[in-house]
């Protein structure tokens, strides 16, 4: 009778929160995800850098919880605690979640996403939200399966490129359109 195989030992998958001197492991993984996301674009590498160290430099208002397989760097969450919220607690909110493509299915996100809940408990958060993107039905099908609750009544705004600029340039001291009282 043949030996039998060991049973599969999956590596560790270990956590923390980046710091400065994680600047160059940042910016290839913010690399790695414009890439992934939206293709090969000049200045990436340039880009990823700067967004690197803006998030690690003083003053940020966000943070960075990478993960390692074997010592290797294969994904991050980014969130910030965001106030107000229910009563004096805060809201811990995950920006995003990427996982490298060698990574994925090997429970790598449902870990950061753990270890997130961990941390907004212990930083006395009672709630972790996020956003997904609704052509990812990968990332909803995951997302589902972590018993969250999809957030129906609420609606996602965006003001991006040149409606950015044109709104930002405007006088504040226009009047709103009458709205009627909530009931």
């Amino acid at each position: 009778m043949p030996d039998a195989d060991p049973p599969f030992d999956p590596p560790t998958i270990d956590t923390r929160l980046a710091g400065a001197a994680d600047a160059a492991v940042v910016a290839a993984l913010f690399l790695e995800t414009t890439r992934h996301y939206w293709g090969e674009r000049p200045d990436d590498a340039a880009d990823s850098r700067r967004a690197a160290d803006r998030l690690l430099g003083d003053g940020a208002g966000s943070r960075l919880l990478l993960a390692f397989r074997g010592g290797e760097p294969v994904g991050y969450a980014s969130f910030a605690i965001l106030q107000p919220g229910p009563s004096e607690h805060g809201v811990l909110f995950m920006k995003d979640l990427f996982v490298r493509a060698q990574a994925r299915g090997d429970g790598l996100g449902e870990t950061l996403m753990r270890h997130l809940a961990g941390l907004a408990v212990d930083l006395g958060c009672r709630r972790l939200d996020w956003t997904a993107e609704s052509d990812n039905p990968r990332a909803i099908a995951f997302y589902d399966g972590l018993a969250a609750s999809r957030v129906v009544e609420k609606v996602y705004f965006r003001l991006a490129g040149d409606r950015l600029a044109t709104f930002a340039a405007a006088p504040a001291d226009r009047r709103l359109p009458e709205i009627p009282d909530w009931e």
